[in-house]
C-alpha cells in the first residue's frame, strides 16, 4: 500500500507500522514450514516467495533505523561539551497529568523545549517554568495545535508562521550562542487520519517547505516536533534530500515516540532533524507523561571540522573576489 504514492489517508497509513509488518510477515514465513508440502499447490509457493521478497524489502527499509548501519549524524566524543541540549513532546492536549511533564523538564533541564498540543490550561501550568527558562513564545490553542517554546538561551528573530494552514502555527526562531547563532524550525502539521484531515497533501507540503527553507538558510539549524510522519516514510525521506539534514535516529534505532498506550504499536513520529553542522552526543525517548506520546531529547555538539571548513570556503571565497576585481582594473 505504501508503495501506492497517493495521498489519500488509507494509503498513506501504511507507512506507519513497517516494523510491525516484517514482524508478521517473518511469524507467517515461519509457519509455511509446519505446512505438509505434499498437499501445498503451485500458488501456495508463489505467496510464499512473495512473503520471501517481502520480508527482505521490509528489511532493507528498517535496517538503517538500527545500529547496524552507518550513522547519519556522527556521534560527539564523551569528553566533548555539549552546545545545546533539546527537548520536544506532544503533551496530548486533554492529558491533564502536568506534574509527571513540568517534573521531566525540571530534572533533565534541556536548553530549549517544545510542546505541542498545548491550550491555555497548559500554558499556565507550563508558566512555572519561566524562572529558569527567560525566554519563550506562547501559542496556546485549543484545537490541538497550540505550541510553547522556551528558552535559557536569548531568542532572535522570532517568527510565527502559518504555512499551509490558517489554523496551524509554526514557531521560526534563532538561539544567541554569542558566538554563534542556530535558527530552529518548530512544526506539528496536520496528520493524514480520517475525522480531521483525510490526505496528507498539507503535512507533506509543510514539511517540505520548511526542509526548503533550512537548505536556503545554509547555517546551524534544526528541524524539531511532531511531524506527524514515520522517519522512513517517502515525505521525509524526500524531506531529507531537499533539506540536506541529518536524521540521527539512522545507525542508531527507531526511538519511537508514538503510541505511549500500545507497546505492540510504536513508531516515531516525534523528530529532531539536524544540519550537518552537528554531532550528536546523546539521543533519548523520554519516560511517559500522561500522553500517547513519549518526549524525546537530544544534546547536540557544533562540530568545529564543518564550521572551519565553511569559513575557509568563505575566505577563499573573498580572496578570489578580490582578485576578479584587482585585475579588471587598468593602470
Amino acid at each position: 500500500m505504501p508503495l501506492v504514492k497517493k495521498d489519500y489517508w488509507t494509503f498513506r497509513v501504511f507507512d506507519y507500522p513497517r516494523f510491525q509488518k516484517l514482524i508478521l510477515i517473518s511469524t507467517l514465513i515461519i509457519l509455511w514450514f509446519f505446512e505438509d508440502y505434499n498437499e501445498l499447490r503451485k500458488v501456495d509457493f508463489a505467496i510464499l516467495t512473495i512473503l520471501i521478497l517481502l520480508f527482505f524489502y521490509l528489511l532493507k527499509q528498517i535496517i538503517p533505523y538500527s545500529p547496524f548501519s552507518t550513522k547519519m549524524v556522527k556521534s560527539a566524543y564523551k569528553k566533548d561539551k555539549t552546545t545545546l541540549s533539546l527537548l520536544t513532546g506532544n503533551v496530548y492536549q486533554y492529558n491533564r497529568d502536568y506534574a509527571k511533564c513540568l517534573d521531566l523538564i525540571e530534572k533533565i533541564s534541556p536548553d530549549v523545549f517544545m510542546l505541542v498540543e498545548t491550550d491555555q490550561a497548559w500554558a499556565d501550568e507550563v508558566a512555572k517554568l519561566k524562572k529558569d527558562y527567560e525566554y519563550h513564545v506562547e501559542l496556546p490553542l485549543d484545537n490541538t495545535y497550540g505550541m510553547l517554546f522556551y528558552s535559557k538561551i536569548p531568542l532572535m528573530n522570532t517568527s510565527i508562521n502559518y504555512l499551509i494552514d490558517e489554523d496551524i502555527p509554526s514557531i521560526f526562531t534563532d538561539l544567541d550562542l554569542g558566538d554563534q547563532v542556530v535558527r530552529i524550525y518548530g512544526i506539528h502539521p496536520t496528520p493524514p487520519v480520517p475525522g480531521e484531515n483525510t490526505h496528507s497533501t498539507e503535512r507533506d507540503a509543510e514539511i517540505l517547505l520548511v526542509g526548503e527553507k533550512a537548505k536556503a538558510y545554509g547555517k546551524p539549524c534544526i528541524i524539531m516536533g511532531d511531524l506527524n510522519d514515520v522517519a522512513w516514510s517517502y515525505t521525509t525521506e524526500l524531506f531529507l534530500k531537499i533539506s540536506g539534514m541529518g536524521d540521527p535516529r539512522r545507525g542508531r534505532g527507531m526511538y519511537n515516540t508514538f503510541h505511549a498506550k500500545y507497546p505492540m504499536l510504536r513508531w516515531p513520529l516525534d523528530h529532531i532533524f539536524v544540519s550537518n553542522h552537528f554531532k550528536v552526543k546523546k539521543l533519548k525517548v523520554q519516560p511517559g507523561i500522561g500522553s500517547d506520546h513519549f518526549p524525546i531529547s537530544i544534546e547536540l555538539v557544533l562540530d568545529e571540522t564543518v564550521e572551519n571548513e565553511e569559513l575557509k570556503a568563505d575566505q577563499e571565497e573573498k580572496i578570489e573576489a578580490k582578485e576578479k576585481i584587482i585585475s579588471g582594473i587598468e593602470f
